[in-house]
């Protein structure tokens, strides 16, 4: 599976927009320090001060500079995304490629582990666990990837089962090539475009169960989450406070959350073509491979606008000359007809 990722993002407008806002809140968490004069944690001496010049989106019950809890929150939420994106991934290939390569007692094995962790309610499972466990940023992350590999590995399974039935794959073997030399050399390349796709999903699930799980008090008290600072301005909806401590959180929560989304739909559609939503009546033609608004065709690299046309004339020519000859040897047939 050969994909050019590079060239289908960047005719992807919804993934070109995802990036950049991811872009835009990766640099608000990595100069987080630079873009605010307060420390998250520091007591300004004002509490419900609303925005200003000093505070943008003013402070919150402890007397903090929301804007800077929030450029500080999104270290927290990137960090899990990143975090939890390497593990699962990484589970989900190795586990998923080896039931594959090796079957037997080892695939039906890890195959009814897959299916265990599918079926058990994941939000319940973490807050018992945290009930019984001090709640800490490297146990979130450790959990929430336990349970974000097992779909990985259906996906990365189904697809090696069909990569290793491939010919480069035969030759491999025949040179004594073991399966460690072709997971590594081999499989994992060919499904790197899936991989990458799986990590932006898990990214995703891992941002939006962060969140959730603080907001429901499942997180250490002294990290800095998006999710708590949600849940403490729920306490003062009566006040005029909601609007620039919760409605700022939830907005830039959301935003992470789309622009994930819209990155990981394009990543899909180059992996599978019959996801792209260039489809022909909005200008893509499944037929000849191209883009008409673009007028790109992606097997030939060239422009087809004036080809397409052309085979489009074509093919009416085509359909009026048969109707032509129908018409004529009807016309013969009724004649002979007469004729008897």
């Amino acid at each position: 599976m050969h994909i050019d990722i590079r060239h289908e993002i960047r005719h992807d407008r919804m993934a070109l927009l995802g990036i950049l806002v991811l872009a835009l809140i990766l640099f608000m968490a990595v100069f987080a320090p630079l873009l605010s004069p307060y420390s998250p944690t520091e007591y300004t001496g004002r509490i419900f001060n609303p925005p200003s010049m000093d505070h943008f989106f003013g402070t919150d019950s402890m007397g903090q500079d929301i804007w800077a809890r929030l450029l500080f929150g999104a270290r927290t939420s990137l960090l899990v995304a990143v975090s939890v994106a390497l593990i699962a991934s990484s589970l989900s290939v190795l586990i998923g490629a080896s039931s594959a390569l090796v079957g037997g007692l080892y695939e039906r094995f890890w195959m009814r582990a897959v299916d265990v962790m599918i079926s058990l309610p994941t939000i319940i499972v973490m807050i018992l666990i945290a009930a019984y466990f001090r709640p800490s940023l490297p146990l979130l992350i450790l959990l929430i990837s336990v349970f974000s590999w097992p779909g990985g590995a259906r996906i990365v399974r189904s697809q090696v089962l069909t990569l290793k039935e491939r010919m480069h794959i035969y030759a491999a073997r025949t040179f004594g090539a073991d399966q460690r030399h072709i997971l590594k050399n081999h499989i994992v390349p060919d499904i790197s475009p899936i991989i990458a796709s799986m990590m932006i999903q898990d990214a995703r699930r891992a941002v939006f169960m962060e969140a959730g799980l603080a907001f429901l008090g499942v997180s250490d008290p002294q990290i800095i989450s998006w999710g708590k600072m949600m849940h403490q301005a729920l306490a003062f909806t009566y006040l005029d406070v909601w609007k620039w401590w919760l409605l700022p959180t939830g907005i830039l929560l959301s935003l992470t959350l789309v622009s994930l989304s819209f990155l990981g739909v394009g990543l899909e559609a180059a992996v599978d073509p019959r996801l792209c939503r260039h489809e022909y009546e909005h200008g893509y033609d499944h037929e000849h491979g191209c883009d008409r608004e673009q007028g790109y065709d992606h097997e030939r690299g060239v422009d087809q606008n004036d080809i397409l046309d052309q085979e489009d004339e074509i093919g009416l020519y085509e359909m009026e000359q048969y109707e032509i000859e129908a018409h004529e040897n009807e016309n013969a047939v009724l004649m002979e007809a007469e004729r008897c």
